[in-house]
């Protein structure tokens, strides 16, 4: 997108001049990078998405606790990432991308590894606490170590421009959730304390490539005016409001469909376990629309139109208890509510200043995984309680709140960049990186 065809809106975006990079890697060096960073994120989100399928299985059938225990192993995990989401978006900014995201690269394998050493609730209440035991995302992130998100994101942004990003954060979520769905199968064939254990290697096996990656330095920025700095700040603050209640309804559902599965229809590990990788895969496939999502409806509305639906048909699966249909709509949901999500961090590099992407995107993150625990802990007192149905009409209301801001604060579909307008980009990923 060149910033030259977006009006300036005086409300919300003042353009921002940006200087040219003081080294910039040449595009086969940034093709490699991302390459690595895609095997990466292939290792962990298969990692993540075996923790995420077996942690419920592990609470509920083999240590015979309930759900309100499962939420608050999951709360832990919020609380963790929020907190630590907030401090690798500031090290993004100040200190090194590589660096961050290498530290947060060892916590999944390390929190894996002390459930696999001892299942018992203590130790899962200390690993979530490290490795970010959430669940309130699709499997292609996993759910799991949320924390290195902000730092991933900034990266990408660094490794590619305003005119291809959207493009960028398609294919590699994508692939992402290919992994995500290839781990969901994978926990099929392991015991659920076994599948701690290859969660642990498989994440672990990603940290070398991160070694090998090459960032770009980020642009050197002309000072920023007082408009500028205003500016970026209100967009930041925008973001934080809507993520939060983003991540209040996540908090209230999407932890609790497998749970919910297991609860009102007593659906085995292996059954789950493949309905959760169609689903995945699903959501994978889905994100691949998102530039043209973007392109023809700009992200706001693309926002609007697949949460509203997805939303929609929960609260049809909350009323009517038909598991043959109830399965259907957790195989097609996680893929309306992530179809967007491309274009939304699009949306939030593009509205910010560039030294500020890692805050903002870390910002967006804290206050939606901040949000996300009281939610889990209201639905697992719920669900506790039979009240199954509830959570879902608490979650359309909160959605449909949501929604409404996101046409109140982001009125205009073009934004004007306060990030640079270079328009050099590295070519698409080659086929080989699938």
């Amino acid at each position: 997108m060149n910033a030259s065809r977006s009006p300036p809106d005086n409300h919300t975006h003042v353009p921002l001049t940006v200087g040219p990079p003081s080294t910039t890697p040449p595009p086969q060096m940034r093709r490699r990078s991302l390459l690595l960073l895609v095997i990466f994120r292939l290792l962990r989100s298969a990692a993540s998405a075996m923790i995420a399928v077996a942690l419920p299985y592990l609470v509920l059938r083999k240590l015979h606790y309930g759900s309100l225990m499962l939420g608050g192993i999951y709360m832990i995990g919020l609380a963790s990432t929020a907190l630590l989401g907030l401090a690798v978006g500031h090290l993004a900014d100040r200190w090194s991308r590589k660096g961050t995201l290498l530290l947060t690269g060892v916590m999944v394998p390390l929190s894996a590894l002390l459930v696999y050493a001892r299942p018992e609730v203590p130790i899962l209440f200390l690993a979530s606490l490290i490795g970010g035991f959430a669940a309130t995302g699709s499997l292609i992130g996993g759910g799991v170590g949320g924390a290195a998100q902000p730092a991933q994101t900034a990266v990408i942004a660094d490794l590619t421009t305003l005119s291809n990003r959207t493009l960028y954060y398609s294919v590699l979520a994508f692939l992402s959730g290919v992994a995500g769905a290839g781990g969901a199968w994978l926990v099929r064939y392991f015991s659920i304390h076994n599948v701690f254990l290859v969660a642990a290697g498989l994440s672990a096996l990603g940290l070398p490539a991160l070694a090998f990656m090459v960032i770009p330095a980020r642009p050197a920025a002309v000072p920023r005016t007082s408009d500028a700095h205003k500016a970026s700040r209100k967009n930041i603050r925008k973001f934080g409001i809507t993520g939060m209640l983003n991540g209040f309804s996540q908090g209230l559902i999407t932890p609790f469909l497998i749970p919910f599965f297991v609860i009102v229809y007593g659906l085995h590990k292996s059954q789950m376990a493949s309905y959760t990788s169609v689903a995945t895969m699903l959501g994978a496939v889905s994100l691949l629309a998102a530039p043209m999502l973007e392109k023809r409806l700009g992200f706001v509305r693309s926002i609007a139109f697949t949460r509203a639906l997805g939303t929609l048909l929960l609260l049809v699966m909350a009323v009517w208890h038909n598991l043959d249909f109830a399965l259907i709509i957790y195989v097609i949901t996680p893929a309306l509510r992530i179809a967007a999500l491309p274009a939304q961090q699009t949306a939030i590099t593009s509205r910010v200043h560039s030294d500020d992407v890692g805050r903002a995107l870390a910002v967006n993150q804290v206050a939606r995984v901040s949000a996300s625990s009281g939610a889990i802990l209201c639905t697992g007192y719920l669900f506790d309680l039979s009240a199954v149905e509830v959570p879902f009409f608490i979650y359309a209301a909160v959605m449909s709140a949501n929604i409404f801001l996101y046409f109140k604060f982001f009125p205009s579909q073009e934004p004007s960049p306060l990030v640079s307008t270079d328009t050099s980009a590295p070519s698409p990923l080659p086929p080989t990186g699938n």
